[in-house]
Order: C-alpha cells, then structure tokens, then sequence
C-alpha cells in the first residue's frame, strides 16, 4: 500500500473511514486522558475527522499530519478558517488558532517539527496501514512524542475474511508495538454494527496508553 492508494481514495471520494459526526468513543473516553484546556493533541493521518471541530471546541489544540491535500483543504474550508501554509522539510505546515496540521508523508515528521504534545489520539491511522507499516508506524509516534500518552481505537476481526484496510489490530499485537513504554488497558470493545463495511463481524476496541516513564 503506498500514497497513491490514499490519493486516489480521496480523489474518488471513497472515505467511508470518515465520520460525519465525529467518533463517539473519543467523547465516551477523551477525559480519561485528564488532559486540561489549552493541551494539545497529535492525530495521526487525520483526514478532515470531525473530532478535530469536537476538540478545537472543547478548548484543546490540535495537530495532525495528513497526506491528502484535499483532506486538509477541506479540513480547513469546514472548520470555517483560512490556513496560513509554509514549507517546513519536505511538508507543508497548515496553520491556524490552535490548530497545526502537516501535509505530507507523515514519517518526515520529527519531533522538532511536532514539538510537544500532551496526548496522542488514534482513529484511524494504526489500523490503516498494513502491518510492516505498523512496526515502523508505532516507533516514530514514540520517538516523536517522547511517549506522550494515548487513546487508540482499533478494530479486531478475521484479517482473512477482508483485506484491509481497515485492518484487524488484536490485542497482541497492540502488546508488541507499545508494552515496553507504555501501561495498556482496554476501556471499552463494542461490536460493530452490521459488521465492518457489512462483511465480516467485528470489534472497535478502545485502549488508553499511560507512559511507563521509569522504563528505559
């Protein structure tokens, strides 16, 4: 799976990952990040999710990194505000009150240009990449946010009954990726209404991560 897949998803307006209302497990869960008014939050491959208006009005900051360009562009329109945008690397940096979203290949992204974050809310991105991709995936968010804390929600079914994305991340694995820095528990696992994309059954699951900050 490479960018051309994602561009042409969103070129063919085939999003149906994008919710219009927003998740509702970040509403049930978000506050168990105990996070306070002017926080800021990094989502990963954010698209133009609703949860960022939810966020931005609930007095967080929010950062993402994108690779569409007309994920962002329509981020923006929707939000009801003008970006400023400028080069930074090999991104483009689109800016705003109290939001930041990256436009690009999101393994270009640094901790210098994220800067710091208080939380790391994930939707979308860990269970949209095949699993080399994961491995590699889960190392930079821990290098760039210096193990900032989590809210990651992820699928789990019979990979074999459906090709993915988005793809079935089980408990274990999730364990492989992150139990050496981070505390796991799953919060809630709800199934999933008609099966995913009415195919196959299925689980959301939804895990909080706290940083073991003793661990090396």
């Amino acid at each position: 799976m490479d960018a051309e897949f994602w561009h042409s998803r969103w070129s063919a307006k085939e999003i149906g990952f994008h919710q219009e209302q927003g998740n509702p497990l970040l509403k049930a869960h978000f506050s168990q990040l105990a996070l306070s008014a002017g926080d800021r939050v990094f989502i990963p491959l954010c698209g133009k999710t609703k949860d960022i208006a939810w966020l931005l009005a609930n007095n967080y900051r929010v950062v993402g990194a994108e690779l569409s360009e007309i994920a962002v562009k329509e981020l923006f329109a929707e939000l009801g505000v003008t970006a400023q945008v400028k080069p930074v690397g090999k991104l483009l940096h689109y800016s705003a009150s109290n939001i930041d979203i990256y436009l690009g290949d999101i393994f270009e992204l640094n901790a210098e240009i994220l800067q710091s974050v208080d939380a790391i809310y994930d939707r979308a991105a860990l269970v949209a990449l095949p699993f080399a991709m994961r491995c590699k995936y889960t190392q930079l968010l821990k290098d760039i946010s210096h193990h900032a804390q989590q809210l990651v929600i992820c699928f789990e079914y019979d990979q074999s009954m459906h090709d993915g994305p988005p793809f079935s991340v089980t408990k274990k694995e999730l364990h492989n990726h992150y139990e050496e820095h981070y505390t796991i528990a799953c919060v809630e696992r709800i199934t999933v209404a008609g099966g995913l994309k009415g195919q196959v059954k299925a689980e959301e699951v939804v895990y909080l991560l706290r940083p073991e900050v003793d661990r090396p």
